[in-house]
């Protein structure tokens, strides 16, 4: 009778083993189907990396968010595509932005697209590009990043 016990035990301890194996075992992902990284909570992750790259300045306007704007205003232009990938989502967003060589600060707002920017470069009008350089050196490094959703300087 001990033995039946035993191999009985024995035998609820190896179904119990190869229970938590499964459980525990990874599920593959088709990355072509998965729609994780499109979500809204994908994007904002994505908005909590700095990036670095070049800052330039255009004459705001009618932006592509669909807002006018003067060149008082403190407008960014995100590059196209990464514009394009967020569905323009980031229309209205305010950004940090730090010139990379003197450490000044400021906030700008998301208003329009840059089509030659890159997803780490900026246009910014006038007004907020002065705040880091000369419209005449006409590009700065930057390091930039979203504020959280209706954040507000």
């Amino acid at each position: 009778m001990t033995s039946r016990i035993v191999s009985f035990i024995a035998w609820l301890c190896l179904l119990a083993a190869l229970c938590m194996t499964v459980v525990a075992s990874p599920v593959p992902i088709d990355a072509a189907n998965s729609t994780v990284t499109h979500t809204e909570e994908g994007r904002d992750l994505e908005k909590r990396v700095t990036r670095t790259g070049r800052a330039t300045w255009f004459h705001a306007g009618l932006g592509n968010c669909g807002r006018r704007h003067t060149d008082s205003a403190p407008v960014v232009a995100m590059g196209k595509a990464f514009y394009d990938r967020n569905k323009g989502s980031n229309c209205g967003q305010w950004v940090e932005i730090i010139n990379a060589k003197t450490r000044k600060k400021a906030y700008g707002q998301v208003w329009d697209s840059c089509p030659s920017c890159s997803d780490s470069q900026l246009d910014l009008s006038p007004s907020l590009f002065r705040q880091f350089a000369t419209l005449e050196q006409g590009v700065f490094t930057a390091e930039w990043h979203f504020m959280a959703k209706g954040w507000n300087p």
